[in-house]
Parts: C-alpha cells; structure tokens; sequence
C-alpha cells in the first residue's frame, strides 16, 4: 500500500481521502484552514448559520451514486433548490423549463420574434443534450451516433462564444431581455452549454438541507473512520520532489514522505508556490498558469435577522432570487467602477428556509452575493487596511438597501451582520482570487485546450490533481470525479 499526502480538505480532497483510505492506503489530509469543507464549508454566528462558498451543485446522478458507493448517502439531507428570477417588470420561480419559457413571453410580448428565433437555437441544444445517454447496447449506438455527430457540429459551432455573444445574436444590447438572459449561468460562459446549465439550473439543483457543511463533516468523519489521518490548521508549505517526482509534502517545517501526492488546492499555488523545484516544469508551463485567468470572485453580505421564517418567506418565496435592475447596466470586468455595487446583479440566499434549525427561533438568516470585477478598486484598496474597510463597508450598505427592493424594510430587521470580498475567499480557501469555480468559464480565456474534460495527470510525476481545477469549469461533479480518477490510477 502508498503513503499519500493530499493538500486541501474541500470536496476533492475529502472524496480522495475517502476514496484511498478505503482501498488500504496510509493517507494523510492536510487542510490549512480548522475546519473541513473548503468552498464545501460553512459557518455560525451568534446561533446563525452561513454558507462559506458553494450554495448548490448539478449532475446529482453524479453526486448521489458517490455517496452511496462511500454509504454515506443517508446520512447527507440532500434537497432540491429552486431559484426565482426578479426584475421589476418580470417575476418567475424556476421549476421547470416551461415555466422560463412562458414567463419571457408573457412579459415582454413585444419581443416575440426574437425569443421565437432564440428558443429555435436553444431548442436544438436541448433536445440534442437530453437525447444524448449512454448507450447500452449495440442497437442503442446505431441509434445515438448520428445524434453525436450532430451534437458535435452543433457545440463546434458555439464552443468559443460566449453566452454573451449568443444573446446578442437575437436581443439588442440596450434591452432588458439581452441583459437577463446573458445572466444565465456564470458570467460569459461557453454557449455551447446554454442548454447544460438551463438544465442544470432548473431541473437539476440540490443542496443540503442542513448545510453544506454538514456534508463535509460526515466525509471527515467517514475519512477517519477508515484509519485516513485527517490535519486541520495544517497548511502546506512545500511540495518536495526527487528524481522529477513528487516524494512528499513539508507542513509546519516538518517533512511527511509520501509516494503520491495529490493536491486538492489552488492550481496556481501548486505549481508557482508549492512545487520545490519549478526547473522540472516543462518550458512555458509556469508562464501559462501564472496568466491564466480564474473564475469570478464574490462579495458577499451575511445577515441574521429578527424576522420570522414565514415572514421571510412571504418576501422571498424561495431560498434563492436572482434580482436584477435591468435598467442599470454594469461591466463586470470594469474595476475601476466606483458605482459597481449599485447596479449589479445581487442573490439573496437564505439557509433557515430550508431548515428552520439554520436561525435562532423565529428567526431567519440571509445572504446577499454578487459576482464582482478582478481586482474592482485596486484590489480593494491594495492592502490599506482604512479603505479596505471603507470599499467594503459601502458595498455591503448599498446591496443591504438595494436588496429591500425585495425584502421590505431590510435594514431595521438586522442583528447580525458581517461581509466577505473576494479577498476573504481566498485567505480562507486559498484560492487566487478568491475564485468561485476554478477557472475561468470564458472559451476565450481557458486554460485546457477545451472544456470538458477532466485531467489528473501534471507534468510531475507522482502528483496528481484530485479537485474541481481538473476540469475547466469546476464545480462539485468534478471535485468528486476527479478523485475518482486519482483512485483509479493508484493501484
């Protein structure tokens, strides 16, 4: 059996934990923050609880099939999630694609043409993404190729446009209709998968009842109940390597041989601070990694309020609104935008609607996110304590009164209020950036070649990738399929 270091305590590298120390292996999990879950994590103040990064996940066929491989599955409250979408002249609660569908036409009738021409090209997408299954006999693949084939021209076609550059296909720039439907998604997706996160979206959206970290607390303990070592607080210095291998970890100036090791931290820092030893990268790979651009970062605002659930129900009618003043446009990618926080999108997410127990009795818990530019305001004032605190006094004050567009009176409910910039993200996870979902989700800003499938492998030997910055887009699928596939390399 090997001995096997694994950076990082998040998605990944739980399931790496788990996945290793059940087929026998000596594996040790350091993770450098004192709990366990990474952007899978949470957190409670004042009897409030929180969520620290991801809110939901898709391709639950994924998800559940490996907990109950790891017999986990029942002991992890898994819920669906439905969104609502909020405009001032538009209002829809997600619960099937229809409902999407019609609530556009319904409130912009004058758009018909266009949404006629826009849903023909979705359409397509759907019916193709849908009919698309894994064939199980020969009969099945005579049936499906020529979907595939089809399938193929259709994602060639939209593979490097963005969704932006689709909507603009059909809506005109300056209306309302361009400015939500380019919502879709996270920001300048491929558009090849508009149809993928419709789906995903709408008809496949779970979360944890009790809480996400919930979720990682049962993986730790699975992980330590299969004799795997878990080390919280434990940041990793070093990646030591030896005849171009990697040979082990170095963690508070101590050295943990190791015959793999796997890492389920930021990409970037594996390979620009980690790594011992950069002359064994091939030429040009630390250059690429160093530019190559991360998912956006998010501030968030996390509020307790004395406000009744079922009052905060009536506001909000599901856990999680999308709210959006089409009228302001914004540039996601200006960040010298002083005004940013006044016109951006902002998501109002509570977790005491899914289980009362997430609040103090007869109260409720709300956070309100928005995606925010690169570095908006020289990087939130470019280590000056003062107007670090300033920036994000502000933003959280203006999405504090620009969400009571949603729930009335907002502000006089508070008893708890605290605030995370992307620079928080990052300090807690370790994530350049503070970035949200691994890479960058713009086909013209990727890191692979494409972005779809999953890598493991480095240019090390003996040093695998086992989370979410495998693949392209990241996401909970691929921090658990990633560690799938170290597994299956490490006989």
């Amino acid at each position: 059996m090997s001995r096997i270091a694994i950076i990082g305590a998040g998605m990944g590298g739980l399931m790496a934990g788990n996945l290793l120390a059940r087929k026998g292996h000596k594996v040790t999990l350091f993770e450098s923050h004192t709990t366990p879950g990474g952007y899978t994590a949470g957190f409670r103040r004042k009897g409030y609880y929180f969520e620290s990064g991801t809110l939901s996940f898709e391709s639950s066929q994924v998800v559940f099939s490996a907990m109950k491989d790891l017999g986990v599955y029942d002991k992890i409250p898994f819920v669906r999630q439905y969104s609502r979408f909020l405009t001032e002249n538009f209002d829809c609660s997600l619960y099937k694609i229809d409902d999407w569908r019609k609530a556009l036409y319904a409130a912009y009738p004058s758009e018909k043409e266009n949404l006629d021409e826009y849903w023909t090209e979705v359409d397509k997408m759907l019916k193709l993404f849908r009919a698309l299954g894994k064939p199980r006999n020969f009969f099945e693949r005579i049936i499906v190729f020529p979907r595939m084939m089809n399938s193929m021209r259709l994602y060639r076609k939209y593979e490097r446009m963005t969704v932006t550059e689709f909507t603009q296909q059909y809506f005109d720039e300056n209306s309302e209709l361009f400015r939500l439907l380019k919502e879709m998604g996270y920001p300048d997706m491929s558009a090849s998968i508009v149809a993928a996160a419709l789906i995903a979206f709408i008809d496949d959206y779970w979360t944890v009842k009790t809480g996400m970290q919930s979720w990682a607390d049962v993986l730790a303990d699975n992980f330590k109940n299969l004799g795997g070592e878990l080390m919280l607080g434990s940041k990793v210095e070093k990646i030591k390597t030896s005849n171009g291998a990697a040979v082990g970890v170095v963690c508070k100036g101590k050295e943990y041989p190791a015959d793999y090791v796997l890492s389920a931290s930021d990409y970037k820092k594996t390979f620009l601070t980690l790594l011992d030893d950069k002359s064994l990268l091939p030429e040009g790979f630390a250059e690429k990694v160093e530019k190559a651009a991360v998912s956006e970062g998010f501030f968030t605002v996390y509020l307790g309020l004395n406000l009744p659930a079922e009052k905060l129900d009536k506001f909000m009618k599901v856990p999680h609104v999308m709210y959006y003043d089409l009228k302001a446009g914004y540039d996601l990618y200006d960040a010298n935008d002083k005004e940013f926080f006044e016109k951006c999108a902002l998501w109002l997410y509570s977790t005491s609607m899914f289980d009362k127990a997430n609040a103090p009795a007869g109260k409720s818990s709300l956070m309100i996110q928005s995606p925010v530019p690169l570095h908006w305001m020289n990087n939130w004032g470019n280590g000056d304590r003062k107007v670090y605190k300033d920036l994000k006094n502000k933003a959280a004050k203006t999405l504090i009164r620009r969400a009571s567009e949603v729930i009335p009176d907002l502000e006089q409910y508070i008893e708890f209020q605290d605030a995370a910039t992307p620079l928080t993200y990052e300090r807690y996870t370790q994530n350049t950036d503070g970035a949200t979902s691994a890479w960058s989700w713009n086909p013209k800003k990727w890191f692979y070649d494409d972005g779809y499938n999953i890598r493991v492998t480095t240019p090390i030997k003996n040093l695998l990738i086992c989370s979410c910055w495998a693949h392209q887009m990241g996401g909970i699928p691929t921090a658990i399929q990633a560690p799938q596939k170290c597994a299956e390399l490490i006989k």
